[in-house]
């Protein structure tokens, strides 16, 4: 058979991503924070976008509909449903693990932010805590260290290799041939670096850093750096194995166990050139007496108009092709951010309505009313793609009177119950485990006893899936906690007597 090459002239449909499209998904998926830099960007550039002062300012106004692109409302109705469709068509787009039905984040871990107001009094949350970087912090010791200058370059290589828990990673031997220095020069320069503020940096290793800040208390003794070698019979809290290997007694033990947990095993992380930003919710929910008032959190939505007083001078004036060209492509470009906006506002509030409809239970009484939901739920209750509604629930968050919430935490996955009942929510089943640890009595309940007792509840889970959402809620075992309550009942027994 012979190639040959021929032309051929096909037809089809398919979806394009304009650059207008992408500017309505790119939106869609921006946080409260990013969308404000991304309209403060598009002000600068188009004159004729203008901050919204809210007051009624008839200057600016949306232009009237003769000067609109016949097509503008219509594509952007039609926006968000062709980006579900793109996406159903590519195999590529993959959401947030959490979107299918894994765990959200546990609640202990929420916190509750204010957002603040435009009363014009000072807010103190706005002005979070600066802290120092860890490298000017070490900087200012080595001036004050009167060291020769080749020491000094040194200590600034050293300097650069940490990381940002205060450790050396970098290989001592490696640096010496780098510098082309004698390796004990490396060690003595690294030798007063240890002895730098925070106390432990510079440390090579987790034991290094706990020997250093024991030897700053003057209780690095020989049966605790024998204790420092074994570190993993510290985390399993082996006093059996701890007592034989520093010949010592279980109450010594357990003081010496306190000692070492009251260290920071990461100095370096009191230090740093980022500071912590306030969470501003998007979404504001409140109780009434008809049930749950929503609405957007004013605070975290630029508000733009589009300046048709200003578009109508300029239009008057003798323009030439390219100006008018350049005219027209700011006003369709304000005309679709305005709209784009907007549907962009009515789309979370749609989202978070659905949702706080399934969650009403939890809002009313808790975590233990949480019911499984996944974005497939959703994007049917409301008419949506998945797609559409996984980018709305990223870096979203809701306030509520029980606190500030990602929008992904109220999507959780579903355990069966006994009997073919209603499913259970895996962060509910998480608090039930968190709270029968925590009320554990004269007996440590191990992963089968939980296992029965919540099938008791009418929650059918395997003894694995016990095991797992323990170590996510950073529980330990039933032997850890055993060893725990011996160690903590030998220390009370030596403190009595």
């Amino acid at each position: 058979m012979a190639l040959t090459q021929r032309l051929e002239l096909r037809q089809g449909q398919s979806l394009v991503m304009t650059p207008l499209l992408q500017q309505s998904i790119r939106l869609l998926q921006l946080s409260s924070v990013e969308l404000t830099a991304f309209v403060e960007a598009e002000l600068e550039k188009n004159p004729l976008l203008e901050h919204d002062p809210g007051d009624g300012d008839t200057e600016a106004q949306a232009p009237q509909d003769a000067l609109l692109p016949a097509t503008v409302d219509q594509t952007l109705s039609e926006s968000f449903a062709a980006i579900g469709e793109m996406d159903a068509e590519q195999s590529s787009f993959t959401d947030d693990p959490r979107d299918s039905g894994a765990d959200g984040p546990p609640i202990t871990g929420v916190s509750q932010q204010s957002t603040g107001g435009d009363s014009g009094e000072i807010d103190l949350e706005n002005f979070p805590l600066q802290k120092p970087a860890l490298r000017a912090h070490l900087e200012g010791q080595v001036a004050l260290a009167a060291l020769d200058p080749h020491h000094r370059f040194i200590a600034e290589v050293l300097i650069d290799a940490l990381d940002e828990a205060g450790y050396l990673r970098a290989d001592l031997a490696e640096i010496a041939d780098r510098l082309g220095v004698a390796l004990f020069e490396c060690e003595k320069v690294l030798e007063i670096l240890q002895g730098f503020d925070p106390c432990g940096v510079f440390a090579r290793g987790l034991a290094e850093c706990l020997a250093l800040q024991l030897r700053e208390r003057h209780r690095l003794d020989p049966a605790m750096q024998q204790m420092l070698t074994r570190l993993d019979l510290v985390a399993r809290r082996d006093y059996p194995a701890l007592s034989a290997l520093c010949r010592l007694e279980g109450a010594d033990i357990a003081d010496m166990i306190a000692e070492i947990r009251a260290l920071d095993p990461k100095p370096g992380l009191a230090f740093g050139s980022e500071h912590a930003e306030t969470i501003v919710p998007d979404i504001l929910v409140h109780r009434s007496a008809g049930g749950w008032q929503i609405e957007l959190n004013p605070n975290s939505l630029p508000r733009v108009l589009v300046n048709s007083v200003y578009y109508a001078e300029v239009c008057r004036k003798n323009l030439g092709r390219s100006e008018r060209a350049f005219l027209s492509e700011c006003l369709n470009n304000a005309n679709w951010l305005t709209r784009t906006l907007d549907q962009r506002a009515k789309t979370i509030v749609k989202v978070a309505a659905e949702i706080v409809r399934r969650q009403e239970a939890f809002l009313a009484h808790g975590v233990r009313h949480l019911r499984p939901l996944n974005l497939r739920a959703i994007a049917d209750a409301i008419g949506m793609h998945e797609s559409t509604v996984s980018r709305v629930t990223t870096n979203k968050y809701m306030e509520t009177p029980r606190g500030t919430f990602e929008l992904k935490f109220f999507f959780t996955s579903a355990i069966q119950a006994v009997d073919g009942g209603e499913a259970h929510s895996a962060a509910a089943v998480k608090d039930r485990i968190r709270e029968l640890v925590a009320n554990e009595r004269d007996h440590v309940l191990s992963d089968d006893r939980i296992v029965t007792i919540l099938g008791a509840d009418g929650i059918e889970i395997a003894r694995r899936t016990v095991a797992k959402y323990r170590d996510e809620l950073r529980i330990g075992s039933s032997v850890e906690r055993r060893r725990l309550r011996q160690a903590q009942a030998n220390a009370a027994a030596v403190q009595s007597g």
